[in-house]
Formats: C-alpha cells, sequence, structure tokens
C-alpha cells in the first residue's frame, strides 16, 4: 500500500480565490524519503498539512480530489487519529515545544492517547537515544540549542511510533554541520524502522543528497518528480522553480559546458571528487565527447 496517495488534490484556503495546491497527482510509496522542493508559497506547507489533517480540518479550507495516508481518507479522517501514522516537526522547533523538561516533551503525545506508563518511559528513553539526546531527561527545552531543539521535536514526534514523518523546512536556523547532521539523523530513521520520511525545503544544498526522489512545487503545481540525480542534470529547473541550485548542480553544468570530467551528472561530494579528479588527470584539456 502507498504511503501517500494523491489524485487531482487541490486545496484553496478560506478567504482566498487561489489554489494553495493544485490538482496534485502522485503517489509515495512506503519507506521513501522524499525531498518536496520549492521557493515561499510554492504549496509545500499545505501539502505537509493536508497530510496530517491540519488541511482542512483545523485550518479553514477546501480540499477537492482525494488524498489518502496509509488507506486513509484525509477528507474523512481528523488529526487525532492522523497523529498515530504521522509525525509532524514545523519549521521553528520553540513553536512546538511547551513542557518543562524534554522527558515531559516526549510523554506528552502518548500520555494523550492513554499509552501504559511502562510503556511511555521505555517510548522516552529510546526515542531520546535514537535522536542523540541521551541523558537530556531533565533538560529544559529552553535550555537547549538550535540543533538539539530541532532534534528533541522529532523525538517528540517519534514517541508515537508513527510510520512517516514530515518535516516542514527543519534546517532553515541551522548550520551546515547541523543541516547534515539532521538529514544523517532522517535518513537513519528511514533505513532501520522502514519509515516514509517527508522533508519540505526551499533549498536541497544538503538534503538531496539523503533523498531517494525529489517532487519540485512551483505555484501549488508538480513542476518534476524524480531520482536526485535527474532533478541535478537539468540546470533550468531550479530557474523555473524560483530556488538556488545546489552547489552540485552548477559545478555538474560547469563541468559539462567545458566538456570536462566523464560527462556524468554529480550528485554527491563522491562525484564531484571522481569528476574533478578525472579533470585534473587529463590536464583540464576539454575531452571529446
Amino acid at each position: 500500500m502507498p504511503a501517500i496517495q494523491m489524485s487531482n488534490v487541490s486545496v484553496v484556503y478560506k478567504g482566498s480565490k487561489e489554489s494553495a495546491l493544485d490538482q496534485i497527482t502522485l503517489e509515495v510509496e512506503e519507506g521513501e524519503m522524499l525531498l518536496l522542493l520549492g521557493r515561499n508559497n510554492s504549496g509545500k506547507s499545505t501539502f505537509c498539512r493536508l497530510l496530517n489533517g491540519l488541511v482542512p480540518h483545523s485550518i479553514p479550507s477546501t480540499l477537492t480530489g482525494a488524498a489518502a495516508v496509509f488507506g486513509k481518507d484525509i477528507s474523512r479522517g481528523k488529526v487525532a487519529s492522523l497523529s498515530t501514522s504521522v509525525g509532524m516537526v514545523f519549521q521553528e522547533p520553540e513553536s512546538q515545544l511547551f513542557c518543562m523538561s524534554a522527558e515531559e516533551e516526549i510523554a506528552f503525545g502518548p500520555e494523550n492517547i492513554a499509552v501504559p506508563r511502562a510503556e511511555i518511559v521505555s517510548r522516552v528513553e529510546w526515542a531520546l537515544d535514537i535522536v542523540g539526546l541521551r541523558g537530556y531527561n531533565s533538560r529544559s527545552p529552553a535550555s537547549l540549542s538550535g540543533g538539539e531543539m530541532q532534534r528533541l521535536a522529532i523525538a517528540a514526534a517519534l514517541s508515537m511510533h508513527p510510520r512517516m514523518m514530515v518535516l516542514d523546512e527543519p534546517a532553515y536556523a541551522l548550520d551546515p554541520v547541523g543541516r547534515e547532521e539532521l538529514y544523517s539523523l532522517l535518513r537513519r530513521l528511514k533505513e532501520r524502522f522502514g519509515m516514509t520520511v517527508i522533508i519540505a525545503e526551499h533549498g536541497a544544498e544538503e538534503a538531496i543528497q539523503f533523498c531517494d526522489r525529489v517532487v519540485v512545487l512551483a505555484k501549488g503545481r508538480v513542476l518534476a518528480d524524480g531520482s536526485p540525480r535527474d532533478i541535478l542534470s537539468d540546470e533550468t529547473l531550479f530557474d523555473f522553480a524560483g530556488v538556488s541550485a545546489p552547489q552540485l548542480s552548477r559545478l555538474s553544468s560547469i563541468m559539462r559546458r567545458r566538456s570536462l570530467g566523464t560527462g556524468s551528472s554529480i550528485h554527491t561530494i563522491d562525484d564531484a571528487v571522481r569528476e574533478v579528479q578525472d579533470a585534473i588527470s587529463t590536464g583540464g584539456q576539454e575531452v571529446p565527447r
């Protein structure tokens, strides 16, 4: 069963005449790690909020078309019922951290669905360990760094044992090292637990190297859908989408134009190193294609 099924899905917010999502048809398989890429107002946040039912049930809006998560019809489900399947982490983690300690924060969700106390204690320790915050039980969320807050928000979502994690621009306040650590953590969740991971970002610099698939949104529509390698190889796509091209994409484009390296698209740092070394080995001369 696909994790996400959408057919001709449109969303219009109350008071607006324009569609935040416009005729989206898309399937995401369970266990995929997907990067949802687009500029502000491209529809990324609406897409994320739709997956856990905030749209249309909590945020006044009209949903048309068919949308389902793990076979559950979103239009008929409720946020509470979807929360056990879909863990949500927002752009600013402090906006969803409100308890006095990390332990209380992680226990809050399971307590509200009447999970037995012994199981809650086990889930707290498990979640802290998974996100690298072991021993932080009594720490106040306000005392944590931005990266630690983000990991705590992820731990709180994980305590519900969701089948899917949805993160809306989770790395906006993190430095490059923090972003690498965050995406590595999300990749481990996919690989260890078969979890479906949806990451919405306005830039693809680090995230694209960790994901299985990239969907590019523009004005609420799907502009492109493909593998990271395919997306990176399209040098005009990022301009159309209104987002900055990753350095790997720019390097690949420059080397292709100058006929340097092997001509393969550059997807990872290892690809870039290989291509540069190949160019150096030929003395920087253009290679006939």
